[in-house]
């Protein structure tokens, strides 16, 4: 069975001062403080996450997914990196030097990795416009966005060309939440990562189907992460909201928000196997795809484990789940994936710690 991980990250293993660069600070740096060990830093000397060599040495990516038999992996990078906030011009410089190094790992290992570059979401022209380079020059199948961009909603209509563009290109979108709403109330207990993303994630769904996104760009192939957070498990109440309130929920004469299911993708990232059951019965295979959000540690870093355990999922289901999907997704083809790792399948964990 053939595995190939919808959602992990990746970055460069070093990059000049982008504060000397561009002339102003906030933005992230590493600190290479011990041999395989970075701090993720911003400019101002603020601590934002400890990493490992997985976040950046293809190598050691490599010797991960062999452990575990995944056979390609889809990278794309660390939302902390997307820099929505900056000059539009410099954000698009850090975009294309992070989606040419991307491409580059690609180019490598082109059956082991597949890329999604990031785009400068905060000027439309200039996120077409790159987000075109990542498809027709570099060869990526499509890109990675957050889940708002400077609390802008996905439904905004300043982004209804950016959805034309990708529909035309034929660019899968990957959604991944970051900058979570409520973040001043869950600064403890890690509630932003824990509560505040699912929420992120759910209201990302809902405004484009609220939004009628959906409606205006049929064709269009977006997926969102970590199972779409909160939202299939609330589409009951979403569903009645639409009609006890269509004067406040149908502004823009949508479907019921239940028959958009089928329109948009999900990973399977819900470390729980009655979840991904419910998850199953209510999208069907053919939208969910295997994901982890390596290497975080909030990921799935037994790379599918609970999923090869179920065993009332059918052979069928779980290739579906675990490679149909994504290449579907990404609209590649099956042969340039065939098996290609190893199975070591003991999952001795400890060896990568």
């Amino acid at each position: 069975m053939v595995k190939i991980d919808c959602h992990a990250h990746i970055l460069p293993e070093s990059w000049p001062s982008l504060k000397d660069k561009y002339g102003y600070g906030g933005w992230v740096t590493l600190d290479h403080y011990a041999p395989g060990r970075a701090r993720m830093m911003k400019d101002d000397g603020t601590f934002f996450r400890d990493i490992d060599a997985t976040c950046w040495d293809p190598a050691s990516i490599l010797g991960v997914m062999d452990h575990h038999a995944v056979d390609a992996m889809v990278l794309c990078t660390v939302p902390v990196l997307f820099s929505y906030w900056a000059k539009p011009a410099d954000t698009l410089d850090w975009c294309r030097f992070l989606n040419d190094h991307l491409a580059d790992v690609v180019e490598n290992h082109p059956r082991r990795f597949i890329g999604l570059g990031t785009v400068p979401m905060q000027d439309v022209d200039l996120a077409i416009k790159e987000m075109k380079r990542c498809v027709r020059d570099l060869g990526l199948p499509g890109i990675e966005i957050g889940t708002n961009v400077n609390g802008k909603n996905l439904d905004d209509k300043v982004f209804f060309p950016f959805w034309e563009a990708a529909e035309e290109i034929g660019a899968a979108i990957f959604v991944h939440p970051w900058e979570m709403l409520g973040s001043d109330r869950m600064t403890r207990y890690f509630q932003q990562w824990l509560v505040g993303m699912p929420a992120e994630t759910t209201l990302a769904v809902t405004s484009m189907i609220f939004g009628g996104v959906f409606d205006a760009f049929p064709r269009l192939r977006v997926m969102f992460s970590h199972a779409a957070g909160a939202f299939p498990f609330t589409l009951g109440r979403i569903s009645h909201g639409y009609a006890a309130r269509p004067d406040l929920c149908n502004v823009n004469r949508i479907s019921d928000p239940s028959s958009y299911i089928g329109r948009f993708w999900v990973d399977s990232i819900t470390h729980n196997a009655d979840a991904l059951r419910f998850l199953l019965a209510l999208m069907g295979p053919t939208r969910i795809a295997y994901g982890t959000d390596f290497p975080f540690p909030l990921g799935d870093l037994e790379h599918g484990r609970f999923i090869e355990q179920m065993e009332d999922l059918s052979d069928t289901v779980k290739e579906q789940l675990m490679s149909g999907t994504v290449l579907d997704f990404l609209n590649l083809k099956r042969e340039d994936y065939t098996k290609v790792a190893s199975h070591n399948l003991a999952y001795d964990d400890d060896v990568f710690e």
